[in-house]
């Protein structure tokens, strides 16, 4: 949908209000009252207008409702567990979330042609083969704990930190206090506990519930983020602990979706949860996207996006490509929504296949979300071909051990995450 450009009218009528205080003018404050009450009248509205009510049966947010509308899927795949195949393959995906976060970060929604000056400036390969090799703002610092170099291949010392990791953390952390069976009501208790701050629709939801608001309700209050990348990110806890069980894994997913999503938001989790899920036992990363479609309402407007980008992959060769298409179909669409982004994920999964390096260096490259896009598609990747098929240079420099912003979790260790993942993988299967 193509709205007008009310963000330039806004910026430009600060502008002018700042330059006319400079000139000394009178009467701006009364102005611009009007246009403040103008704009909170057109809110309001907006707020009030009603859905349409045949898409909202397509597009339900209640649990039993969707699993009613998904397409005939295999829910489970493997009913035996395999813990030295698992092992491998958990590591795997951590690795590859963490890589593909890692490359992505300092250069988070820049636009192609400006990742590709850095490259340049720095001599380094475009799309990237490895880590960047310098970084703009090298000094400042992240989230309080890691610095914008740490990031580089020269600096790597650990995994830094990002949200895309933390909500990986912050998803054991729930599964070990919680159990399996975990609540909503329980999700929003462990964001208050271990989060000291969020974005987009996490912010929302966590003041939310700061506030008294109800974790089931704290999603859907003054929440325009609710469609957004932000629930999509947390999908892989989900997919680690139920390894070839997709249906279990986008249940959790959904628990942990509904405290701060709506509509495709919650679908994003569950069919990235259920595709890592799946990823653990199959050998095409692309079979993986397939099952996980199986999880989700077959005729939401994210199953479709997902369908037209697996129809379209063929097409679909380098991430300029990818990107050129994104922008046709969605545009318009904020460049943080779950949807567009999510055919870029694909795209770069389809067009890397299983070479690793390959999927996360064109996933970056394409832009937008980038970090998240890139630790995602290194996660299922990741999944299917195990830490021996991933290249050193991704993760060498990790030195088993992962930064964190979490409140009193500050720092964790890659092979402690790998038997803690392991542990409840295990006690999921023996239920």
């Amino acid at each position: 949908m193509k709205t007008p450009n009310l963000k330039k009218w806004v910026e430009e009528i600060e502008l002018y209000a700042q330059l006319k205080s400079e000139f000394g003018t009178k009467g701006i404050s009364s102005t611009l009252i009007p246009a403040e009450k103008a704009l909170r009248s057109t809110l309001s509205r907006l707020k009030k207008l009603p859905i349409d009510p045949k898409q909202a049966r397509l597009e339900p947010n209640d649990l039993r409702k969707i699993r009613l509308l998904r397409p005939p899927g295999p829910r489970r795949l493997r009913e035996k567990w395999n813990p030295e195949v698992y092992s491998d393959r958990l590591e795997g995906a951590l690795l590859g979330r963490m890589a593909g976060c890692t490359l992505g970060v300092p250069v988070e929604s820049w636009p192609i042609e400006k990742m590709k000056a850095l490259a340049e400036e720095n001599g380094d390969s475009f799309p990237p083969t490895d880590y960047w090799s310098a970084v703009p703002e090298p000094a400042a610092v992240r989230n309080g704990v890691s610095r914008n170099d740490a990031y580089t291949r020269s600096k790597l010392d650990g995994v830094p930190v990002d949200d895309d990791i933390a909500y990986t953390l912050l998803g054991l952390l729930i599964a070990e206090q919680y159990g399996h069976q975990f609540s909503t009501e329980q999700v929003g208790k462990a964001w208050i506990h271990y989060l000291p701050v969020a974005c987009t629709a996490e912010h929302v939801a966590l003041e939310n519930l700061k506030q008294g608001v109800p974790a089931s309700k704290a999603g859907a209050r003054n929440n325009p983020y609710c469609q957004w990348i932000g629930a999509a990110i947390r999908a892989d806890p989900w997919g680690y602990i139920a390894p070839g069980w997709p249906e279990y894994a986008a249940d959790m997913a959904y628990r942990d979706a509904s405290i701060s999503h709506r509509r495709q938001g919650i679908y994003g989790e569950m069919f990235f949860a259920a595709a890592i899920a799946a990823a653990f036992t199959v050998n095409d990363p692309v079979e993986a996207l397939q099952i996980g479609l199986t999880e989700i309402p077959r005729d939401c407007a994210l199953a479709k996006a997902i369908r037209w980008a697996l129809e379209t992959a063929p097409k679909i060769k380098n991430y300029r490509q990818a990107r050129a298409a994104v922008d046709e179909r969605f545009e318009g669409m904020h460049p943080v929504h779950t949807v567009n982004n999510a055919c870029l994920t694909i795209w770069g999964v389809t067009i890397g296949k299983t070479d690793f390096t390959k999927v996360i260096g064109e996933t970056v490259a394409m832009g937008m979300d980038n970090d998240c896009t890139a630790a995602t598609a290194g996660s299922i990747v990741g999944a299917v071909i195990g830490k021996k098929h991933i290249p050193p240079q991704w993760h060498e420099g990790f030195n088993n051990t992962v930064h964190s912003y979490l409140n009193g979790r500050r720092r964790f260790s890659i092979q402690g995450l790998v038997q803690r993942f392991t542990r409840q993988a295990k006690e999921v299967w023996n239920q």
